[in-house]
């Protein structure tokens, strides 16, 4: 039961139209609605968009305002796509709280930001609550391939160029040609492996380009200050050239606005003096690098990784840079029919591989702040504030509130702490299938020794299983941590961890699920079970 009983004059003229509603649609406001947001009762409504922001809201407004969650318990924040009820559950709502930081979709982000009904105000917790202490990691790639990983990024908010949250930059591919112009030595393409192995087709010279249709089915779209991963195939050796073109769309329907054109070279199979320039090119032979659309100053860069592996913001002029792809990345097309874009399977061609399986756009900062305790904490005093601000009236109960959680959750620290560090510190290695456990390694002293597949419910590959019983052999790591939901998924993990008598454990991450429905049960169980799976040695007998 919620405690508010004095209305602002919106709320009483809200009230009395959802009386005469309810006159004429008495099963509109029968009781299956009746905890769903609500301008007509007067009651303070908060929506969250994942399960667990909902629930450290809900642990501040306690009984003065009514908490909603947009995703279902179960639901990965990073694929979740917002439904009708949920726009209707925002557009009632009076304050909005998102985990920020590129965790949720951008479809999320954009209904959120199109649904909210002034005054109500969106609040990105991450970005937020650095204010009150909240510490934040950067994201840490794979950089140990032994050829380049060519992502795409794009640098800068683009905020002078009227940008917003839900603003997009289409990046098109226009054409791909040969050295000085000549014909391609053969077909490219790039695309991205998504959770479940299928390709997402960026662009494909295969069937051509066509600018009287805006490219489309050559174009990547990105949100502001994002990343993704890309694979990039080449059908036969020799140079390519490809011709990119960016546009900021600051909204839908918005004239785009041009922020960039350049040409990516690559040298495939061959040496890089081949291409135009070669001479005095840089040529970029490994590390993280990636096409970088630069909102700042309009321009299309590489940027990442020095040539000699010293510097990680060093950033290249695109049209002297020459990437290589060397002879190694030969590899055979899958059998199957989502792959025949490439050509046909068994045929042979040059893939720089995107390294990161998954689809997983995201920004500069890991955005799983949530596994580190003290960051929920200065959460909690962000929802405090936007809580007051909302509804002056209830500061008090708000302040009691977060003040009684926060001696929870400085318990739950300590209790934690405690937990993981009677793990013997030989044994504190975290294998999982995730690389969402930063926070948490970061925070409580835990080795993060590597990553089965870094996105949930991907099949590892051949490579990362080899990697992945060198990790466990030289580490002697006596479990493996896997999210519940991704355990039917992960055969080839199981089989590895039976092959070698290693337990497999469990871990939560995004969301909750049956045995786990709060943040502070979320913290406790993985606390237990890394207690549990890496601290007691297993008896092999």
């Amino acid at each position: 039961m919620y405690s508010k009983t004095i209305l602002s004059t919106r709320q009483q003229q809200a009230g009395v139209g959802a009386l005469i509603a309810c006159a004429f649609f008495a099963t509109a406001c029968g009781t299956d609605t009746k905890d769903l947001p609500s301008r007509a009762d007067g009651i303070t409504d908060v929506v969250a968009s994942t399960q667990i922001v909902a629930d450290i809201a809900r642990n501040v407004a306690g009984n003065r305002a009514r908490v909603t969650a947009l995703m279902p318990r179960g639901a990965d924040p990073h694929t979740y796509e917002p439904s009708l009820r949920d726009v209707r559950n925002v557009a009632n709502a009076d304050v909005i709280f998102t985990n920020g930081l590129l965790l949720e979709q951008q479809s999320v982000l954009r209904a959120i930001d199109n649904a909210a009904v002034k005054p109500a105000k969106v609040v990105a917790l991450g970005e937020q609550s650095t204010k009150h202490g909240a510490h934040l990691l950067q994201l840490v790639e794979d950089v140990t391939l032994d050829s380049v990983w060519l992502g795409m990024r794009v640098e800068g908010t683009g905020t002078q160029l009227g940008a917003n949250s839900h603003s997009e930059i289409n990046i098109h591919v226009t054409g791909v040609h040969g050295a000085d112009g000549a014909e391609a030595p053969g077909d490219a393409a790039a695309y991205l492996t998504t959770a479940f192995g299928t390709p997402e087709v960026y662009f494909n010279s295969r069937d051509g380009f066509h600018p009287e249709r805006g490219y489309e089915g050559d174009t990547i779209t990105l949100p502001a200050a994002a990343h993704t991963h890309v694979s990039w195939a080449f059908s036969k050796p020799g140079v390519y050239v490809i011709d990119i073109e960016a546009e900021l769309v600051t909204e839908r329907g918005a004239r785009p606005i041009p922020v960039g054109a350049s040409s990516i070279t690559m040298a495939v199979g061959v040496s890089a003096k081949s291409a135009p320039s070669g001479a005095s090119a840089t040529v970029l032979e490994q590390g993280h690098q990636d096409v970088s659309i630069n909102l700042n100053n309009k321009k299309i860069e590489i940027q990442g990784d020095a040539a000699d592996g010293k510097d990680i913001a060093t950033v290249y002029d695109a049209a002297s840079t020459v990437i290589e792809v060397p002879n190694n990345t030969l590899q055979k097309i899958p059998a199957g029919p989502q792959f025949r874009f490439l050509g046909t399977p068994g045929d042979e061609v040059y893939v720089l591989p995107q390294a990161v399986l998954g689809k997983h756009v995201h920004g500069e900062v890991d955005p799983h702040l949530w596994h580190d305790v003290d960051n929920v904490i200065a959460f909690v005093k962000t929802i405090r504030d936007e809580l007051i601000a909302a509804d002056p009236q209830g500061a008090r109960e708000y302040t009691t509130n977060a003040d009684a959680y926060i001696g929870e959750l400085g318990r739950l620290h300590q209790e934690v702490t405690d937990t993981i560090a009677s793990i013997p510190e030989e044994r504190r290695h975290l294998v999982t299938t995730h690389d969402g456990y930063s926070y948490l390694a970061h925070a409580y002293g835990i080795d993060v020794a590597g990553f089965v597949t870094p996105n949930p419910g991907v099949e590892p590959s051949a490579r990362d299983l080899i990697a992945l019983t060198n990790t466990l052999k030289n580490l002697h790591v006596p479990a493996v941590f896997l999210e519940p939901q991704l355990a039917v998924a992960s055969t080839d993990l199981l089989e590895t961890a039976k092959r070698l008598n290693i337990r497999v454990c469990p871990i939560r991450g995004d969301s909750f699920d049956e045995d786990v429905t709060t943040y502070i049960d979320l913290m406790r169980a993985n606390a237990t079970s890394l207690q549990q799976c890496l601290g007691v040695r297993r008896d092999t007998s």
